[in-house]
């Protein structure tokens, strides 16, 4: 997905930009980058690759010798920003985080100067760099954001750098956050709250849904207003965020017990331990096990000292195997036991099955498998996770077709998606049965919705039930 974090300050800006950014590493997995602007220097950037590399590895030169009093950064899946452009609005990076769907439509229909476009190594298009041609078709950067924001099907959010000032710009309907932050003689705004904390900063206010601000180190002013609807990306508390990270004032971490115990409100399995699959899983079970009553324990661990996050290889089978080898069991806890376990999702089955299999080669008696959300039928439409896939590839959707046929309607799909159907109960035994589970039961999608806290319609679910 990506990640973001911006600083204007009266002083020099590195100290905070290049922690800040860093704090959002578990958000990306392939690249990195800065961009910051001084009066002597005019404006640096760099880019790097940090899929075998920690952030601040790849960055420590760039550290010592990059300047300015203003500046972004970025953590990305998949293209290489923050950009810099040079047009009639004067020179400014760029980074963002969200989706283009139409992005061949967009070029051809609405970029009328002529502008190429740099191939990225997977054969696609810079998403960033075809927004930043869309601001250049407008007279502003206000008109030009509000411009790129309609036409764009999907969601993006940006952050504009310039000489004077950082432009913030939400996505039209909230899917991702800005949040800022200030402290004497300098203001922030990022992605995740929790990235500030540390470098001394108090937690300002949250950027509204479609909202346009600009941000220098007196303070942010609203250019836009912000919109009276928004759908933020739920599978944000339940996989993506990081434990200390808030979005719309709910806490992960509490979002995730919360989830852990309703499930387990729902449950009449009677484990002798419950387990979380590291590392997002772990707080849905103690959230299980506080409710339960059952005891929380950790039957296997992720080794992490050599495998940081973000060593994980864009090809779907390498990350299989690399999530295999990171997990090492610990067969005293898991002999003759009945385990409980609890992951934030199913996507393929592929990695849940291998750790099942690990579980019984270690002695495990039973593996009951708890899913912290409802069973994904549709890929996002709204953001780039690196852990989407085509809907023919998850689980649920394949299932679904060797049930049904081929050409399934929306009308059976929506039977599949509701838990009281006994299609859904049909479905979910299938895949129990084909993931080697002794039993399997997903979180509803009212209780998620519960566990968040927030008006339903608030919250985006479009890849449990297609709704948009």
């Amino acid at each position: 997905m990506g990640g973001f974090f911006g600083v204007a300050s009266k002083n020099d800006c590195m100290f905070d930009l290049y922690f800040g950014v860093d704090y959002h590493s578990h958000l990306g997995t392939r690249r990195a980058g800065l961009a910051v602007y001084s009066e002597d220097d005019g404006f640096e950037k760099s880019i790097h690759n940090i899929e075998n590399s920690p952030f601040r590895t790849k960055f420590d030169s760039d550290f010592h010798k990059m300047h300015g009093n203003i500046g972004i950064g970025c953590i990305s899946d998949y293209e290489a920003q923050p950009v810099l452009v040079r047009s009639h609005h004067g020179t400014f990076a760029i980074t963002t985080v969200g989706r283009i769907n139409n992005i061949e439509e967009v070029i051809e229909k609405n970029i009328t100067n002529g502008a190429h476009f740099f191939e990225m190594s997977n054969g696609e298009l810079n998403p960033t760099e075809v927004v930043a041609a869309l601001i250049n078709q407008k007279q502003n950067f206000i008109d030009g954001i509000r411009y790129a924001q309609e036409i764009i099907d999907g969601s993006i959010t940006m952050m504009i750098l310039t000489p004077k000032a950082i432009y913030l710009a939400r996505d039209k309907m909230g899917r991702t956050p800005i949040v800022t932050g200030y402290k004497d003689g300098s203001y922030c705004a990022c992605f995740e709250n929790f990235s500030y904390f540390n470098l001394g900063y108090k937690e300002g206010r949250i950027i509204g849904p479609g909202e346009i601000a600009v941000m220098t180190s007196d303070g942010i002013k609203t250019l836009v207003e912000p919109g009276t609807k928004k759908k933020v990306c739920t599978f944000l508390w339940v996989y993506y965020g990081f434990p200390a990270a808030s979005y719309e004032g709910v806490n992960v971490e509490k979002m995730r017990y919360n989830c852990g115990k309703m499930l387990a409100i729902r449950d009449d399995v009677k484990p002798d331990l419950v387990a979380g699959v590291p590392d997002s899983g772990t707080a849905h079970a103690v959230g299980y096990a506080n409710e339960s009553g059952c005891p929380f324990s950790r039957p296997f661990v992720k080794y992490t000292p050599t495998w940081p996050r973000s060593f994980i290889p864009t090809m779907q089978s390498r990350r299989d195997m690399i999530a295999r080898m990171k997990l090492i069991a610990i067969p005293d806890l898991i002999k003759d036991k009945k385990l409980l376990l609890i992951d934030d999702s199913i996507v393929r089955g592929t990695q849940l099955r291998e750790t099942t299999e690990l579980l019984y080669a270690s002695g495990a008696k039973e593996v009951h498998v708890r899913p912290a959300c409802p069973p994904i039928m549709y890929s996002c439409k709204y953001l780039s996770f690196s852990r989407s896939t085509s809907e023919m590839e998850l689980i649920s959707r394949r299932t679904i077709r060797e049930l049904e046929g081929d050409n399934v309607s929306e009308e059976v799909l929506r039977e599949y998606s509701d838990p009281d159907s006994p299609k859904y109960q049909k479905m979910v035994d299938r895949i129990r049965q084909k993931l080697n589970f002794t039993s399997l039961r997903y979180h509803r999608l009212d209780d998620m919705l519960e566990s968040v806290g927030l008006p339903a319609d608030q919250l985006c679910t479009y890849c449990w039930d297609g709704r948009e």
